[in-house]
């Protein structure tokens, strides 16, 4: 097959991890998650443990995930280009962005391709919170399976601001739920494993099995403001489905 050049602002896909770790198994793949890093890599947030955790669980399921590099180009067009890419890869499979921070913002504009089926926002940079006003776009995100994490304490991107895109997007697509992390702060370091926990758990029911766990389930089921401010309890993961 040829090989199609990336675009010219430099984005590109980092190496597959999971299934059996190549992308020259592509009969193995049934899913790809496309993480979409935050700015900083002083603050790199739980991207990098998530990956290593969905390659791990999502191995016997045939799920690969791939990190995706912007170049000089937005993470939104980056990440437009990268589901584009697991077309031709792949072929006709379910895809989830998943981002952190300015990543988080990215995957929630992006998730109008129509190869996506679900995205994580985590501690999501939006507009809503730059005080400039401007509302996000929530009109892409209807089909979705969408999970949206933030900490209390993000003084770096404004938690309420993702309440409120969460609060509007329920309102066109009841498969939204936001989860708050209490007392943590933008990176979601003092309770990453929780995060990664709960990201994982997410993608697996999105993308295969269609269930979640019971704090899943009751976020998607609870009406705002309920479904939207859920706690995420410490030591989530720890019994799953149990």
């Amino acid at each position: 097959m040829a090989q199609h050049a990336p675009p010219a602002r430099g984005a590109r896909l980092g190496r597959a991890a999971g299934a059996n770790g190549s992308v020259s198994t592509v009969s193995t793949v049934n899913g790809v998650v496309l993480l979409l890093p935050g700015a900083s890599r002083f603050s790199p947030g739980p991207v990098r443990p998530l990956a290593r955790a969905l390659a791990r669980a999502g191995r016997a399921q045939g799920l690969v995930a791939h990190t995706v590099a912007h170049g000089a180009g937005s993470r939104e067009e980056a990440a437009g280009w990268a589901a584009e890419e697991v077309v031709r890869l792949y072929g006709d499979v379910p895809v989830c962005l998943a981002g952190f921070a300015a990543g988080g913002g990215a995957a929630l504009r992006a998730a109008g391709h129509g190869a996506v089926n679900s995205v994580v926002a985590m501690a999501p940079c939006l507009a809503e919170g730059t005080g400039d006003g401007s509302p996000e776009p929530v009109k892409q995100l209807a089909g979705r399976q969408v999970l949206i994490v933030h900490g209390t304490n993000d003084a770096r991107s404004d938690p309420e601001a993702s309440f409120r895109l969460a609060a509007r997007a329920k309102k066109a697509n009841r498969s939204t739920c936001r989860f708050e992390v209490h007392s943590d702060g933008h990176g979601l370091r003092e309770h990453q494993a929780e995060v990664v926990a709960l990201a994982v758990d997410f993608v697996l029911g999105a993308m295969f099995s269609g269930r979640y766990s019971r704090p899943v389930t009751d976020a998607l089921a609870a009406p705002p403001p309920l479904g939207l401010r859920m706690p995420l309890a410490s030591g989530f993961g720890r019994s799953l489905r149990g």
